[in-house]
């Protein structure tokens, strides 16, 4: 693949006013240099606590308690991005009923991965141009050598956040911006990343009365916590579009990562979401961990979500690169 060239900037249709107002208010399509300030603070702290996780744990400053919170709230905010933002308002794999729309909203804004809006808006914007030019964090973008491959992986990984030109949300995300919960919830975000950061400090606090316990749940299950999912969302952008096995067909070169299936609660089938996008399983093969589709199924059994879009055994068995024509995916 050669070095990317630049484009001039995308022009969007035209939009009714309210979007454009909407879109004002959700942070519009540039980043100001105090957002990247911000930015840049909540990626450096909690990287610097997870940095220092080992020598803490080893001091003592680790106890079942911490374990216990952090596990949670992994879990919960974590869910919150692969079985909300992602697989409901990105692809619309199933449709919620309005409780579970709001709970994911809400556990995927406490990821601190940016609001609800502007995350599918990227999201969208990276599928359209995976790996081509256009693609907000292609490892890619760079070239092929193993220099600018590297400084590409590095960009994919995180530095793409920092990018002044944002994606335009009423273009990507018209659909959200219309939805008054998901617009009232993005725009408290920071309400979202303030309760993320100090309810795990609660929690620990009134579980072991003590201010020691509040302190050490507050490194492990705040700081520690949001820079491991930090990161381990971010590999699915640059490790899962570098390296990997890659089973199925798509048009870029998205990948399968198995040892990061259970910390990314499945989203590192990555190659997969590639092909088929809108399915709601992204571990579709033997022995493949996928937490987020098991969430899914278990809220369907309920009755909170339906019309959920599972894997069609024919359409996966389509896909596979052993069963696959050559001379009909280059027509296609």
């Amino acid at each position: 693949m050669t070095a990317q060239t630049s484009t001039t900037p995308e022009r969007s249709a035209p939009v009714p006013e309210d979007l454009e107002q909407i879109s004002a208010t959700l942070g519009g399509d540039s980043q100001s240099r105090t957002e990247q300030i911000v930015l840049g603070i909540f990626i450096v702290v909690p990287f610097l606590a997870l940095a220092a996780a080992v020598p803490m744990a080893w001091g003592g400053w680790l106890g079942w308690t911490d374990v216990a919170i952090f596990a949670v709230m992994y879990a919960v905010t974590g869910h919150g991005i692969t079985v909300g933002f992602h697989r409901l308002f990105t692809h619309k794999s199933y449709k919620p009923n309005r409780a579970v729309k709001i709970f994911f909203a809400v556990a995927g804004s406490m990821a601190i991965q940016g609001p609800v809006v502007r995350w599918v808006a990227d999201h969208r914007k990276h599928h359209k141009f995976s790996d081509r030019d256009g693609d907000p964090h292609s490892p890619w973008r760079y070239g092929t050598s193993i220099r600018a491959l590297t400084k590409g992986f590095l960009y994919a990984h995180m530095m793409w956040l920092f990018n002044p030109e944002q994606t335009p949300q009423r273009k990507y995300a018209p659909d959200l911006m219309k939805d008054d919960d998901v617009v009232r919830i993005s725009r408290q975000f920071p309400l979202w990343v303030a309760v993320s950061l100090v309810a795990p400090a609660i929690a620990g606090g009134l579980l072991t009365w003590s201010w020691q316990g509040a302190l050490t749940a507050f490194f492990w299950a705040s700081l520690v916590r949001v820079s491991l999912l930090h990161h381990v969302t971010w590999s699915i952008n640059s490790i899962c579009h570098t390296i990997g096995e890659r089973p199925f067909v798509s048009r870029d070169k998205s990948a399968n990562v198995w040892w990061l299936a259970i910390p990314s609660m499945g989203e590192s089938w990555h190659n997969l979401h590639h092909a088929d996008p809108t399915c709601a399983r992204h571990g579709v093969l033997k022995g493949q961990v996928d937490t987020s589709a098991f969430v899914i199924r278990t809220l369907e059994r309920l009755g909170w979500v339906y019309d959920v879009r599972w894997p069609v055994k024919e359409r996966i068995a389509a896909k596979l690169v052993v069963n696959s024509r050559p001379e009909l995916d280059e027509a296609a």
